[in-house]
């Protein structure tokens, strides 16, 4: 029991560890597509997030999640994660941006401190659920 609590903590603290990264990417390319483009908030932060989740999605696959589970198959869940999400926080974050007047900055952290945690529980327990630590095991 108590390995397994170890197990967990592990696997949170590396998603945590990949999600700061892949927000890295996010915050630089949504930063350089704020500060270099005449676009308004939606396509910066859009652009911004499809390139974080590609990063995080191979790094937790492979190394938080060791799943060996048919990657098409993963990417679609996690494509049908981001196809309620994104729309959501996209327009949200435009209306707080653009219509309401927010610093761009503050609503793209607060986006993804909501994705960081939505998408931890939605990858644990839906896309990897069933084939965490799999491909450990086919070694």
């Amino acid at each position: 029991m108590e390995s397994e609590k170890k197990k967990e903590l592990m696997r949170a603290v590396k998603f945590t560890l990949f999600s700061i990264s892949a927000g890295l990417i996010e915050i630089v390319s949504f930063s350089l597509l704020n500060e270099l483009t005449n676009w308004s908030y939606w396509p910066c932060y859009l652009i911004a997030l499809v390139l974080s989740v590609l990063w995080n999605f191979t790094l937790n696959r492979k190394f938080t999640f060791r799943s060996a589970a048919n990657v098409p198959v993963a990417m679609m869940k996690v494509a049908a994660y981001y196809a309620v999400f994104t729309p959501l926080s996209t327009m949200l974050g435009s209306y707080l941006a653009d219509s309401l007047g927010w610093n761009e900055y503050l609503v793209t952290g607060l986006n993804m401190v909501l994705n960081f945690v939505t998408e931890f529980l939605y990858q644990r327990y839906f896309v990897f659920g069933d084939s965490i630590d799999t491909a450990a095991k086919e070694k």
